[in-house]
Parts: C-alpha cells; sequence; structure tokens
C-alpha cells in the first residue's frame, strides 16, 4: 500500500506515534484541533478523532477520507447522513473503557453501601456519628446493556459475591451473568435488582428508554448507577422516583445536557453521587486507544477484517 496521511484531532505523545509507525511505517501522522481540520482533511486518507467531534463543515472536502477511527466507544456525534451514506469505514474504541468503568461503578456502590457520602458530609461539619451500612455480598446485581463495559461489571460483581442479571439484544452463553434477559424483558429484570446499572450506548432507540416506569419497578431500596449516557434516561423521571422514594438513590456520572445545570434538583439530593463524565478516564486511556488504532491499521493495510467496525445505521 502507498503512503497514507492520517490526521489525528487530538495531542499525540512520541510513543503514541511511534506505535503507530510500527503498525505501518509508511504513513504521516499529523495532530490538529477540531478548528483546523478543513486545512488537513482534503489530501487525508485516515482521521482519528473522538465520537463527539464535529466534522460535518470540513468533511465535504475530505475527497480521499478512507477510514475513520474513534478514540472512544460512542460515535453518536459522526452519525450525520453524509458520513452514513458513504462507503468510510467507521471504526470505535470499545473494549478499553471496561476497566475504569467498572472501577468508577463499584466505587458508587460501596459509597452508597458504606455510608461514605453522608460520612464526607459530617467530615466537613466535624460531626462524629455512625451512619447505616450495608453489604454487598449476595445482592443481586442488574446490567442494562451487556457490551464490553458490563461484562467488564459483570466480572468484579461475581467477584464481590454478587449475584449477577442483565439484559441483551441477543442470547448468549455469558460466564459471569448468573441470568440473561432478553432487551424487551428489562421490567422482568429490575424488581429482582439491588444494584441497577445503565450500561448502553445511546440510539435513537435508547433515548428516554429508562423512564418512571422503569424506578417504579424496581425496588425501593435500589441504587441506580448510570455511566452510560445521559439521554438514555428520562431525567425529569429520575428525579421524581428519587424524590418520592421509588428508589433509594443514584450515582450520575452522565447527563442529558452537559455539564448539569446549576439549577437541577439533583445537585442537593444527599442520596446522589454526581460526577463530571469521568468514569472512562485513566492515565492509560489515551495508550488503550492508540494501541487499538494500531491493530486496526495493520488490518487496514494488509486488508483483512477490522476491529470494532461500526455499523452506521445501526450506530454501533
Amino acid at each position: 500500500m502507498s503512503a497514507l496521511k492520517i490526521v489525528a484531532l487530538n495531542s499525540l505523545a512520541d510513543r503514541h506515534k511511534e506505535t503507530i509507525t510500527k503498525a505501518y511505517s509508511g504513513c504521516s501522522i499529523i495532530t490538529c484541533k477540531e478548528d483546523e481540520l478543513s486545512a488537513h482533511i482534503k489530501d487525508a486518507d485516515i482521521l482519528v478523532c473522538w465520537g463527539s467531534s464535529d466534522i460535518r463543515a470540513a468533511f465535504p472536502s475530505a475527497a480521499k477520507l478512507q477510514w475513520i477511527q474513534t478514540l472512544s466507544a460512542g460515535v453518536e456525534g459522526l452519525l450525520f447522513p453524509e458520513l452514513v451514506a458513504s462507503d468510510i469505514i467507521l471504526t470505535n474504541a470499545k473494549g478499553i473503557h471496561g476497566i475504569p468503568i467498572s472501577e468508577h461503578v463499584f466505587a458508587m456502590i460501596l459509597t452508597f453501601t458504606r455510608g461514605l457520602h453522608l460520612l464526607l458530609r459530617q467530615q466537613a461539619e466535624k460531626r462524629w456519628k455512625r451512619v447505616p451500612t450495608e453489604e454487598i455480598y449476595d445482592k443481586t446485581m442488574g446490567i442494562i446493556g451487556l457490551g464490553s463495559i458490563g461484562r467488564e461489571i459483570a466480572k468484579k460483581a461475581k467477584g464481590l459475591g454478587m449475584q449477577v442479571m442483565a439484559t441483551k439484544q441477543e442470547m448468549t452463553k455469558e460466564l459471569f451473568v448468573d441470568k440473561l434477559y432478553h432487551a424487551d424483558e428489562l421490567l422482568t429484570m429490575l424488581p429482582e435488582c439491588d444494584f441497577v446499572v445503565a450500561a448502553l450506548p445511546l440510539l435513537p432507540s435508547t433515548k428516554n428508554l429508562i423512564m418512571l416506569k422503569h424506578f417504579t419497578a424496581m425496588k425501593s431500596t435500589a441504587y441506580f448507577i448510570n455511566i452510560a449516557r445521559g439521554g438514555i434516561v428520562n431525567e425529569p423521571d429520575l428525579i421524581t422516583a428519587l424524590q418520592e422514594g421509588f428508589i433509594k438513590g443514584a450515582g450520575l456520572d452522565v447527563f442529558a445536557e452537559e455539564p448539569l445545570a446549576e439549577a437541577s434538583p439533583l445537585w442537593n439530593m444527599p442520596n446522589v453521587i454526581i460526577t463530571p463524565h469521568i468514569a472512562g478516564l485513566s492515565p492509560s486511556y489515551l495508550d488503550r486507544a492508540i494501541s487499538v488504532f494500531a491493530s486496526n491499521l495493520t488490518r487496514f493495510v494488509n486488508q483483512t477484517a477490522m476491529f470494532n467496525v461500526v455499523d452506521k445505521q445501526k450506530g454501533y
């Protein structure tokens, strides 16, 4: 294959560039910001960007573009009609987020069960007072959406002695799941769960998927954790569920609009943990993402099957 021009909408360390050129020496790498893309995309063969990147203004000039690799799992920002209709290959970085996100999930869960969210408030007030505590051992975890992240959450849950249930579009044998439900059976699964974790991609079919009827189907002692996308939850319904005591608490890393509005009642709820969309962050994040890209680059050059090819019609 002839020389390839790679444009990356992210700064890359020397070690990242070395990983890429080891995969294929016949490439040049240019890094730029989103607003500089138009100056570089005309003769680019490959674009490396985030799934939320807005490349629509520059896209009509991308005469040679053959492949887009995202540094994220989500690709919602790239699913505009012109790209969807094109022959450009779209791949994502699915599979690299499971370790940090699953650790974030259990940080939230253990914060709730050990009362740390209450104790931290008391510490700020210099109050010495015991709070109720719980165990997660033998409790039931329900995972909505069993992809690579969901599987890592399930593995950790089993390691901590939990029962694990999950919903999935396709029925498969899962090593760390005790009971698997079809996606349409969500309302059947929810009443059995002590902790419910949303791990779905945001698609037209999953927007506002989780509504008041789902929260009222849960145990009043259950906790809801969202590390997926805020748009999969009807936020006013979640607020109602928390205010009315339909669920015990919520750990939220993502929101319908980010940053979360200062006027949102979620900020002041003592049974809510808010983090600013950081569940997937890790010092190893970009190293892992570039490793996925480099593996795919070798496959692209050799014209063999690539990892994580996105069905642009489906969005995942």
